[in-house]
Order: C-alpha cells, then structure tokens, then sequence
C-alpha cells in the first residue's frame, strides 16, 4: 500500500479535475471515498481513511473516533472556509494538520445573500408558486434601495455583501467583535453591537463561524428583538440560528421571510418542520457553490495537501500553533 495516498471525499471533485492532476504530478497515489463511491463500493469512511496520509474532505465529520482510525493521516485540507465538521482538538493531539480555503467562496456566497434578499424582498418564489398552481394574484414586494441592511459577520464575505447592497442603495450595519471597524471604512457602513443591529435592521444575514459563542446567536430573543416584518438570511452555518425559534417566528407574522442554505441537521431531514413553513426559502447548501468558487478550493486543497507532506506548513493551516511539526 502506498504510503503516500490521498482520500478525496468533496463530492464534486473528480478525476478530470485539476486538484487530480495537482496530486498526481506531486507523486500521490489519490483515491476517492466521496459519499457515492462509499456507497457503490459498500465500504465504510473510516476503511477509506484508514492508509490514507491526507485527505481532500468535504462536509462529513471527522471526529475524534474517525480521525484516531486514520493512524497515518497527517492533514485534512477542507475544500470550503467552514471546518466545524472537523474535531480540531483531537486532530492537533494527533498532530494532523487542518487547512481550510478561505475567501474563495467570497464572491459567490456574497452574491448568493444578495439574491436571497431580492428573491424575499419581491416574493420571486411565492409568485413563481402561485402561477405553478394555476393562480395570477400578484403580491408587492419592497425596493431595497433605501432600506437597512444589518450583516453579522464583517469579515471578507461580510465587507463583499456590504459592498453590493451599496451598489443597491442599501444602509448598512455591521457587528463584527473580531473585525475592526478601522480596517474597514466603507462610507455607507456603520459599525453597531448586536442588539442596535437586530433592531434597526430591515433584513439580517449571518457571515460567521459556527462556534460555542455563536451557535443559536439567532435564538428566540434575538429574533424577537428585529423589526416586525425583517427578513434574515442564513448562508453562514445552520446552527448559527436556533430552526424552532425562526419557525415560530415566521407562523406569528415576527418575520416576513427567511432564507436559509444551512442548517443544524444535513441533509434536512423528512420530518424538518423547516419543510412546512411558509416565506422561507430552502437551499441544500450552496451558496458556495459556483464553478469558479469551487475550481478555486479544489486547487487550494491539494495544493495544502502537497506543501504539507513536503514538509510545510501552509498559511491556511487552522490549528498550526497545535501541532508539532518537524
């Protein structure tokens, strides 16, 4: 068995992809374990990792228990920015290094939360619903120029939708703990803490980590605490916003509409009570999602993946100050 093997479990890589090639020039043997291919196979994850020394993952959870299988495992490179489906700690005790691939889904997840906005603000999909079913009523929607738009999160896609809704006409308010407002002047942006933000704001969406500070930072409180009549917007992580709280939200009429491409459980089970709510848009996750977007991660995995095994330490290496590497 090769000791230089390289899983690949992102389903939308292949082999005619140029992260294939990548790996393949630096002398890797590549194997792919993507959900498909586990199943056509009838083998398990942990069998797929278990002689692997890297890995080119995607969304499934690489817990303590997976990651203490994979005896010769030495980075997991993330084809996204997000890496909460990886046990961080467990993977630093095993000094495996975690690399992810940030800002190259800015573009696009921005986008993506703009056409959120505008498909709510019109009432694109309740029309495009109600001419389906042989109706022609024909509901007002709201312009956004003029209106205040409040963004959770100021990093890089934060500042790439603030700059969008400017180009709309849009105010827009800013919380970001981690960002600051001097590194990030924009004329139409005004930085506020969290409460001024839910309160002022005619539309909220959420740019941020899932972590302990901020799972269900969109709970029942803060939700009551936004316009009657806001809309929020979800393309950041699903447990960022607590999904009861938001359904009960939308049947009191709290909110108008939500948009939500996470969520706590993927996929969306069956029975989701997110399935019935009415004024909500459901994507399975791809705001991120663009050719473009994703040719930019798949090159940037394989590239961690190369430099680590080669004896570095890329930049985008998350828990680099963890591991003992040498």
């Amino acid at each position: 068995m090769s000791q230089r093997r390289i899983v690949i479990t992102t389903s939308w890589l292949s082999e005619a992809d140029e992260p294939h090639r990548i790996l393949e020039a630096a002398g890797f043997e590549v194997d792919y374990a993507r959900p498909a291919d586990l199943e056509r196979d009838a083998r398990s994850l942990a069998e797929a990792l278990s002689t692997a020394t890297g890995v080119i993952a995607g969304v499934e959870p690489f817990d303590a228990d997976a990651l203490a299988r994979a005896e010769r495992l030495r980075v997991i490179a993330r084809t996204g920015a997000g890496y909460d489906n990886v046990d961080v700690a467990a993977a630093s005790e095993r000094n495996v290094l975690i690399c992810s691939t940030p800002q190259v889904n800015r573009q696009a997840v921005a986008e993506f939360a703009i056409g959120s906005l505008l498909n709510l603000a019109r009432q694109i999909p309740r029309s495009n619903e109600i001419i389906r079913a042989g109706g022609w009523s024909q509901p007002s929607g709201w312009e956004l120029r003029g209106k205040t738009l409040g963004i959770v999160g100021f990093g890089a896609i934060g500042q790439a939708v603030a700059g969008i809704a400017g180009g709309l006409g849009m105010h827009v308010l800013a919380y970001d703990p981690f960002v600051s407002a001097a590194g990030t002047e924009l004329a139409h942006v005004t930085h506020v803490d969290l409460p001024q933000l839910l309160e002022r704001s005619d539309a909220v969406t959420l740019h941020v980590f899932l972590s302990e500070d901020t799972r269900h930072l969109i709970d029942a409180g803060a939700i009551d605490a936004m316009k009657t009549g806001a809309v929020l917007i979800n393309a950041a992580r699903g447990g960022v916003v607590d999904e009861d709280a938001l359904v009960a939200a939308l049947q009191s009429k709290k909110l108008s509409g939500a948009a939500l491409d996470t969520f706590e459980r993927e996929p969306l089970p069956a029975s989701s009570p997110l399935r019935q709510a009415e004024n909500l848009i459901l994507t399975p996750h791809v705001a991120g999602a663009t050719v473009e977007a994703r040719a930019r991660s798949g090159v940037m995995a394989a590239e961690s993946v190369v430099q680590v095994l080669s004896g570095n330490v890329p930049v985008n290496a998350v828990n680099r100050s963890l591991v003992t590497t040498g």
